[in-house]
C-alpha cells in the first residue's frame, strides 16, 4: 500500500489537472511546477481543478483512504449507532478504537483525515494566491471569472476545513496569506469556525446559479447556500439557517425524485444532488479516481464483489426501520423490543432452513439501505447471509447497500477484477438532507406545520419506493411508511425530525455529527451500546464523555509543529 505523507508545513506547489463531466475527475500525475508555468489563465484553472481533486478524499493511489472518504463512514457512522467497522475484530484494529470512542493520537485514521484535507486546503490556497497575483499583474483572467474562481476556491477550502473541524475542532487556520515558515508553527489556539463561515458566505454571494461550463461536480450557489445554512445550524442559529434552506428547496418536489436513484451509478447526480464527490474509473481501468474511500465496504465471501467485508449496518439501525400499525416509526426506542436479528444466533436446521419473516412491518427504505438474508440484493440475487459476511458473530448479520453498484454495471463502473472499487459518486449533501435541516429549523421556530410538511414529503417519497423486494414471489416484508397526521408539540416534532434523518440518511456519514450537535450523543450512544452489546458483546460498554465530541489531534502533527499544536482535551 502506497501512501503519500502530506502535512501542513509542506507548502510546495503540487497540482492536479482535470477535464469535464466524469472526465472532470481524470487527473494527470502530480508534479511540482513553477509559478511562471501556471500563473496564467489555463494554469490557474488547472490548479483550481486540482483543488477539486481532493473532494474524493484521495491524494494518490487507491488503498488507505478510508478515513478520509467523502462519505465519512468511519467517523460519521461507525463512531455512532448506525454501523460497525465490520470485517474481523483483528482487521484494521485502529478502526475499532474509533468505534469504541477510545482513539489515541497515534491512530493512523486520524493522520489520514488530517493530511488529506489539509492538502485540499493547500491546493485551494494556491489557487487563491496565484489568482491574486494574476489580477494584480497580467490579468489573464477576466474580472468576472476571477470572482467565480475565488468563490469556488473558498467554497472548497470551507468544505475541507469543515470536514476537519467536525473531527478535530481545534485547527490552525492556514490561508493564502500564510507564509511557509508561519505555517510550520501556526497554533491551533483560536476558533476557526467564523473563518469557515466567511469562506462559504463569500461563495454563496458570488457563485453562479448554474454549474460552470456545465460540469457536474462543480460548486454552485445552491450548494453554497445549503452549506452556509448547515454551518449556521451547527451553531444553533436556526433563524439564519432557515431562509437559506427554504431558498434552496424552493418549489422542488422531492416526492417525484426516486430515492434509489441517488445510489445508482447510472442515475446518480440527478435533480436531488447538491454537493457530490465525483468518481470515475479511468480509461485504462485504474481506480485512483474511483470511490476508493468506500472500497472496504464491498461484500465478502461468495458475493459477486468478494471483498472486503467492512462497514456493516448495526442491528439497532435495522430495527429502527420498524413501523407501528399506523406506518410510523417508534420514537420511544421500543423498536428494540423483540429485536429482529435475521438468522443471528440460530444453528443447525433452524439456521439452514431460515426463511425471511414476511410479517415484519418495516419502512421499505430498509431494503434499499441494508442487505439481509432472504431478500434480493440489487441484481446479485437473494442475500444468503453469512456467506457474504466476513464474521457475522463479530459484527452482525447485515451488510450495507448504498455504496455498491449493480453487478450488471461492473464492466463499466468498477476496476477490472476489483469490483469493490467503483465509479459510484458520493452524496455529501442532497436535497433530502436540506429538507430535514429545514424541518429542524421549523421546529425550533415553532412552525410545526411547516416541519410536518417537510418530514412528510420525505415519507411520501419513501412510500413510492419500487419495486418492492420479493421473496418467493411475494413481498419480503410488510412494507409500510405513512405520513404523520400531526406534530402535537415541539418535543414530539423534534424526535420525529431526528428519527427521519436517521432513516433517510443512514450510512451516508451524518449520524455521529448529528448526535453531537443535538446534544444527545451520550444518551443515544450509551443506550445503543447496552442494546447492541447484549447481542454482539464486542460493542458493549461504550461510554461517551465530553471529550468524545471530537477526536485527538494526530501526534505526528504535534511533533512536526515542534509542539506549537496543542492536543485536544482527553485521556490521550
Amino acid at each position: 500500500m502506497k501512501r503519500k505523507s502530506i502535512y501542513i508545513a509542506l507548502l510546495s506547489v503540487s497540482f492536479l489537472a482535470a477535464g469535464c463531466g466524469k472526465d472532470f475527475l481524470n487527473k494527470i500525475p502530480q508534479a511540482e511546477l513553477s509559478d511562471t508555468q501556471v500563473n496564467n489563465n489555463e494554469g490557474i484553472e488547472a490548479i483550481l481543478l486540482g483543488a477539486y481533486g481532493i473532494m474524493n478524499g484521495n491524494v494518490s493511489g487507491t488503498w488507505g483512504n478510508y478515513a478520509s472518504a467523502p462519505s465519512q463512514w468511519l467517523f460519521g457512522e461507525v463512531a455512532a449507532d448506525n454501523a460497525h467497522k465490520g470485517s474481523e475484530a483483528t482487521d484494521q484494529p485502529n478502526m475499532n478504537l474509533i468505534e469504541s470512542l477510545r482513539p489515541n493520537p497515534a491512530n493512523d485514521n486520524l493522520s489520514t483525515m488530517w493530511e488529506v484535507y489539509y492538502e485540499g486546503v493547500l491546493r485551494s490556497n494556491n489557487t487563491l494566491r496565484l489568482l491574486k497575483e494574476d489580477q494584480e499583474g497580467a490579468k489573464t483572467i477576466s474580472a468576472s471569472r476571477a470572482v467565480e474562481i475565488e468563490a469556488e476556491a473558498k467554497m472548497l477550502r470551507g468544505h475541507y476545513y469543515f470536514f476537519m473541524w467536525r473531527v478535530f475542532r481545534n485547527l490552525p487556520w492556514i490561508d493564502e496569506n500564510t507564509t511557509t515558515e508561519d505555517a510550520k508553527t501556526k497554533p491551533n489556539d483560536s476558533d476557526i469556525y467564523e473563518n469557515i463561515i466567511s469562506d462559504v458566505k463569500f461563495a454563496a454571494e458570488n457563485l453562479p446559479t448554474t454549474k460552470i461550463n456545465g460540469e457536474k461536480g462543480r460548486m454552485d450557489q445552491n450548494i453554497a447556500k445549503a452549506y452556509l445554512g448547515k454551518l449556521y445550524l451547527y451553531q444553533g442559529k436556526h433563524d439564519l439557517a432557515y431562509p437559506l434552506f427554504r431558498d434552496v428547496i424552493g418549489s422542488k418536489d422531492i416526492t417525484v425524485m426516486p430515492f434509489e436513484n441517488n445510489f445508482n451509478v447510472e442515475t446518480e447526480d440527478g435533480p436531488e444532488a447538491l454537493l457530490v464527490a465525483k468518481h470515475a474509473i479511468n480509461p485504462n481501468g485504474s481506480g485512483d479516481n474511483a470511490n476508493v474511500g468506500d472500497m472496504l465496504s464491498g461484500l465478502y465471501g461468495t458475493s459477486p464483489v468478494g471483498c472486503c467485508g467492512f462497514y456493516q449496518p448495526s442491528i439497532d439501525l435495522v430495527n429502527a426501520y420498524k413501523v407501528d400499525a399506523n406506518g410510523l416509526p417508534y420514537l420511544d426506542g421500543s423498536y428494540r423490543t423483540n429485536p429482529y436479528k435475521s438468522d443471528m444466533g440460530l444453528s443447525g436446521a433452524a439456521k439452514t432452513n431460515y426463511a425471511v419473516d414476511k410479517t415484519l412491518r418495516i419502512d421499505p427504505r430498509l431494503d434499499y439501505t441494508v442487505g439481509r438474508r432472504g431478500v434480493p440484493y440489487l441484481d446479485y440475487g437473494t442475500m444468503p447471509g453469512d456467506d457474504w459476511i466476513r464474521d457475522a458473530s463479530y459484527a452482525g448479520p447485515f451488510v450495507g447497500m448504498k455504496t455498491m453498484v449493480y453487478q450488471s454495471q461492473f464492466g463499466s463502473h468498477t476496476v477490472p477484477g476489483e469490483a469493490y472499487m467503483t465509479g459510484l459518486d458520493v452524496n455529501i449533501m442532497r436535497l433530502a438532507d436540506v429538507i430535514l435541516m429545514a424541518a429542524e429549523c421549523a421546529v425550533e421556530a415553532g412552525d410545526l406545520d411547516a416541519a410536518l410538511k417537510y418530514v412528510n414529503s420525505i415519507r411520501v417519497r419513501a412510500s413510492k419506493l419500487a419495486p418492492r423486494k420479493l421473496a418467493d414471489g411475494s413481498n419480503a416484508a410488510d412494507y409500510q411508511v405513512k405520513p404523520y397526521p400531526s406534530f402535537p408539540d415541539k418535543e414530539y416534532a423534534r424526535k420525529a425530525v431526528q428519527m427521519e434523518r436517521r432513516l433517510e440518511l443512514a450510512m451516508e456519514g451524518h449520524r455521529f455529527f448529528d448526535l453531537v450537535r443535538w446534544g444527545n450523543a451520550k444518551q443515544v450512544i450509551e443506550s445503543y451500546s447496552q442494546f447492541e452489546g447484549s447481542i454482539l458483546p464486542s460493542f458493549s460498554g461504550v461510554t461517551f464523555n465530553t471529550y468524545n465530541a471530537y477526536f485527538p489531534i494526530p501526534q505526528s502533527q504535534i511533533d512536526r509543529s515542534g509542539g506549537t499544536l496543542k492536543q485536544n482535551d482527553g485521556p490521550w
